[in-house]
C-alpha cells in the first residue's frame, strides 16, 4: 500500500453518513459499546495519513492549498476494520478435511487422526520463508478487500524454530501485528507437551520476543492444560510480550481464570463458556474476543455474546481466519453473524471490530475511530446506511478502502 506523501491532503466530501464509535476511551463496555456518533451529509479531511477533521458539509469552510477530493455521494464512511485474531500465515489448505467434516467427521476426530493443525504445520514447514512472506501478503490483500485495514496474525503452524520465526517476520513484513502462538499444538517429534515447551521456551522465545508483540496459547484437551499454559505465558510475560489465550473453544479447562490471574489482554473463542466465566470476565480487564465464523464453520455453539455485553464484559469481534476452522477473512460477515447469532446490535458490532479490537492490539489511540489525530483508515460503504455493514449478509457493501489517507488500489 502507498504511504501518504508529506503534506498530502484528501477530502472525502458529500457523504450520506459518517459513523464512528462514540467517545475517546477503550475498551467500550455495556451501554457505551452501542453508542455510535453518526454525522449526516458529512465530510472527512485527511492530512499526512491522519484524520484532520470530520463534520457536516455545511460547516466545511474553504481549504487553502492543494487538496485531492473524493466524491462520497451515496456512500457512508466507517472506520477501517481491525481484525485482532487471525492465523493468516499458513501454507496449503484443508479442503479435504472440509469435505470430510461435511460428511459427518468432527474437528476433534480429524485432529486425533493426524489432520487438523498438524496437517497445516507440515505444509507450512515445507513452504520456506519467501513463500510464507508471499502468502501472508496475499492473505493481507484478501482482508483489505473485505475492509480490514489493521490485522493481527499468529505463528503456530511451524512449531519449530526456523518456521516460527519466519512466520513472525512474514507477518510483520506485511504490516501485520505479529503474535507468537508457540503453544498451538504439540508437534510429533516431541514426546509430550512439557518436552515441547522446554524446547520452545529455551530455543524460540528469545528471538520470537524480538519480533512479536504478544504470545498466545491454546488451552484445550489435546493441546495444553492450564498448568502448562501458565508456565508458557509467565515466561512470555517475562520476555516482555502481551498475553493472550485461546480458551473455552470446546470445553472449559480453567482458561478464563488463568487469563484473569495473569492479566492477559484477551481470551478468544469462549464457545463453551458458562455463566461463571461470563461473570468473571465482566469483572476483569480481559477482553472477550468472539469468533462467530469459527463456531459457524465447525457447527459449534455460538459464544455468549449478548450475555457478555449485558454483564459488562469488554467484547471484541474477529474472523479467526485460518485454513481449518474458519476459512473466512470477512469482518463484515462476522458483523452479520454477531447480529444474527450473538444478538449484538449493529452499533455494538461496529465498536467490537474497530476500537475494541484496536485495544486488544494496543492501538486504540491510533485506529478504530474516525476522529482528528487518528490514522486515516476509512471504509466507504456503497449503501445508504452504515448499518448495512452488518445488515447485508455477505454482501458487497465496501465501495472503497482508504488506508493511512491513501485510496487503495487492489489488483
Amino acid at each position: 500500500m502507498s504511504q501518504a506523501a508529506p503534506g498530502r491532503r484528501l477530502l472525502v466530501r458529500d457523504l450520506v453518513q459518517l459513523a464512528t464509535p462514540h467517545g475517546t476511551g477503550a475498551p467500550l463496555r455495556g451501554r457505551a459499546l452501542g453508542e455510535v456518533d453518526v454525522v449526516e451529509d458529512a465530510y472527512l479531511l485527511c492530512r499526512d495519513g491522519l484524520i484532520e477533521a470530520v463534520g457536516r458539509m455545511r460547516d466545511l469552510g474553504s481549504l487553502d492549498g492543494e487538496v485531492e477530493e473524493l466524491d462520497g455521494s451515496g456512500l457512508c464512511a466507517v472506520p477501517g476494520l481491525v481484525d485482532c485474531h487471525t492465523h493468516a500465515c499458513f501454507a496449503g489448505d484443508r479442503v479435504d478435511e472440509f469435505a470430510l467434516r461435511a460428511g459427518g467427521a468432527t474437528y476433534e476426530e480429524l485432529h486425533a487422526a493426524g489432520g487438523g493443525i498438524m496437517s497445516t504445520v507440515t505444509a507450512t514447514r515445507s513452504a520456506g520463508a519467501d513463500a510464507l512472506a508471499d502468502l501472508v501478503r496475499i492473505h493481507r490483500e484478501w482482508m483489505l478487500r473485505a475492509g480490514t485495514t489493521t490485522f493481527e496474525a499468529k505463528s503456530g503452524y511451524g512449531l519449530d524454530r526456523d518456521t516460527e520465526l519466519a512466520s513472525l517476520r512474514a507477518i510483520a513484513g506485511a504490516g501485520g501485528v505479529p503474535t507468537w502462538l508457540g503453544a498451538h499444538a504439540v508437534p510429533p517429534e516431541f514426546a509430550d507437551a512439557d518436552a515441547y515447551l522446554d524446547f520452545a521456551l529455551a530455543e524460540v522465545l528469545p528471538e520470537a520476543a524480538r519480533i512479536a508483540e504478544a504470545a498466545d496459547v491454546f488451552v484445550e484437551r489435546g493441546a495444553f492444560d492450564v498448568t502448562q499454559a501458565r508456565r508458557y505465558l509467565e515466561a512470555c510475560a517475562a520476555a516482555g510480550l502481551v498475553l493472550r489465550l485461546h480458551g473455552d473453544q470446546f470445553t472449559e479447562q480453567g482458561a478464563v481464570q488463568l487469563a484473569i490471574d495473569l492479566g492477559a489482554r484477551s481470551i478468544d473463542h469462549l464457545e463453551a463458556t458458562g455463566p461463571d466465566g461470563v461473570a468473571a470476565l465482566a469483572q476483569s480487564d480481559v477482553v472477550a474476543v468472539l469468533l462467530p465464523a469459527s463456531a459457524l464453520f465447525l457447527a459449534r455453539p455460538m459464544p455468549p455474546g449478548r450475555e457478555l455485553v449485558d454483564a459488562g464484559a469488554a467484547v471484541a469481534l474477529a474472523t479467526d481466519f485460518n485454513p481449518g476452522s474458519a476459512f473466512c477473512e470477512s469482518l463484515p460477515l462476522v458483523c452479520s453473524l454477531a447480529a444474527t447469532q450473538l444478538q449484538l446490535t449493529p452499533a455494538e458490532s461496529l465498536a467490537a471490530c474497530t476500537v475494541n479490537a484496536a485495544h486488544v492490539l494496543g492501538r486504540s489511540q491510533q485506529v478504530g475511530r474516525l476522529a482528528p489525530g487518528y490514522t486515516a483508515d476509512v471504509l466507504l460503504l456503497g449503501v445508504p446506511d452504515w448499518r448495512y455493514l452488518a445488515y447485508h449478509l455477505g454482501g458487497e457493501v465496501i465501495a472503497r478502502v482508504i488506508a493511512a489517507g491513501v485510496p487503495v488500489e487492489l489488483p
